[in-house]
């Protein structure tokens, strides 16, 4: 993330009680049993699994890895991400918002592109609506070196936040649970001064996109501490939008961080171009709180330092909230009167 701004979050499984499974859920539990038949692993454990701890843990390991180069814009390692992006969304039947999933912009002699990938509404009517899921996907590329490694992989910033994403994209995708059309789209040059979300919002306002909200989400790879919310969202008291995402998912997983407004997080992050063009609940999520992560910018930020038990539990907690805000029958969530 640029300027001091990244995110991370506790979380547990979801349970699941006693509800009664769904086909899809079955299907999952009998593939998880059949995959492990020394331990088979309960029923109750198995319904919050949506999204999986093993699909995470790949896409992280190569978007942070060696091979990227620290994912700077303009470089042949972001490349390398933006077309395993690409062949993410073609796999999961998410489909390009644009002619293709490309969204390029230039920055003197640099060409970058956010990738863009769509999941049209099912209702006829609030289709028309759009919500846009963000998180940005370069790096800085190379940090001051360390035991001879100068390579910055940006594991929690963001490669956490783009797995985050795209774990959505597919969900949504496969599930056509959605009523709001959704864009999931992956920024380069954040770490420029958010060129690329810059680009991205003004092209989208001129188009005349009917934008809903926009959610980003940064650095979520470690978690918090017990006695705190999992995530805290940038510019709080600007909207309502952290009390009706607990709301949806009936308990309360984004909370405030007194910090974020001394160190001025809401303009920091790739929400901010989204709210400046279209004037919208635009607000990112994290659990970076400037305690419990000693690796921004720095080429320790790896995959390895990375909890993965408590990113997929964060993912997994995190599609009620969205779903109640993509399906709410009217727009509920409200920019505020400060």
């Amino acid at each position: 993330m640029k300027n001091l701004f990244s995110t991370v979050i506790i979380i547990t499984l979801l349970g699941c009680g006693s509800q009664k499974l769904t086909s899809e859920e079955k299907e999952m539990s009998s593939l998880s049993n059949n995959a492990n038949t020394e331990k088979k692993v309960p029923v109750s454990k198995m319904i919050s699994a949506s999204v999986l701890k093993e699909n995470v843990k790949t896409s992280l390991e190569y978007l942070a890895s060696d091979a990227l180069e620290g994912r700077n814009t303009g470089s042949i390692g972001i490349e390398k991400a933006a077309v395993f992006i690409e062949n993410f969304f073609k796999e999961n039947k998410v489909q390009p918002y644009f002619k293709t999933y490309r969204d390029s912009f230039n920055l003197k002699d640099i060409v970058g592109y956010n990738i863009v990938g769509y999941v049209e509404g099912h209702d006829p009517e609030l289709k028309n609506e759009f919500v846009i899921l963000g998180a940005h996907y370069d790096h800085i590329g190379t940090a001051d070196p360390v035991n001879g490694d100068k390579i910055a992989n940006g594991a929690n910033d963001d490669a956490s936040g783009t797995v985050a994403v795209l774990e959505w994209a597919k969900y949504f995708a496969k599930s056509k649970s959605n009523k709001r059309s959704v864009l999931f789209t992956l920024y380069a040059a954040e770490e420029m001064g958010l060129k690329g979300s810059g680009h991205l919002a003004k092209r989208l306002k001129k188009e005349g996109l009917h934008l809903y909200t926009m959610i980003n989400f940064e650095m979520i790879g470690v978690p918090r501490v017990e006695n705190q919310t999992m995530a805290y969202i940038t510019g709080y008291k600007k909207s309502n939008m952290a009390q009706k995402l607990n709301d949806y998912a009936k308990e309360e997983i984004v909370g405030f961080l007194a910090q974020a407004k001394a160190y001025n997080l809401f303009k920091r992050s790739d929400n901010y171009p989204f709210f400046n063009a279209f004037k919208i609940p635009a607000q990112a999520i994290s659990t970076f709180d400037f305690t419990n992560f000693d690796y921004y910018h720095h080429v320790d930020d790896e995959a390895d330092k990375m909890d993965f038990d408590h990113m997929t539990s964060f993912i997994n907690k995190m599609i009620p909230a969205l779903k109640g805000m993509i399906n709410a029958e009217t727009k509920e969530i409200k920019m505020n009167n400060e």
